[in-house]
């Protein structure tokens, strides 16, 4: 099961979830253990749930075009679209 640890507001939140998690799917429907998770559309039009990822981005596939699109030059900074990543390994983000 990987683990999610969330930074968020000068707190850390960390929890397991099952494979193949989306983290903003999961918020939606109240599965999500991080309640402080920011989204809004789910579908990448909208970039509010912008996310740094502080380690494990090795295991992420490369930025789709709509993070290509919606973050730009951020995607060299380690910014993705927490609602165009499904989670298979440990991961640990940052959101301001």
């Amino acid at each position: 099961m990987p683990i999610v640890t969330f930074h968020k507001n000068g707190q850390t939140y960390r929890d397991e979830v099952a494979p193949k998690s989306n983290l903003v799917v999961r918020a939606g429907i109240k599965a999500y253990p991080y309640p402080h998770l920011q989204y809004q559309c789910g579908m990448g039009k909208c970039a509010t749930c912008a996310t740094r990822v502080l380690s494990g981005a090795e295991h992420l596939p490369p930025p789709n075009w709509k993070e290509k699109k919606q973050l730009g030059e951020r995607l060299d900074q380690g910014w993705r679209l927490t609602c165009q990543l499904w989670i298979e390994h440990d991961i640990e983000l940052q959101q301001d």
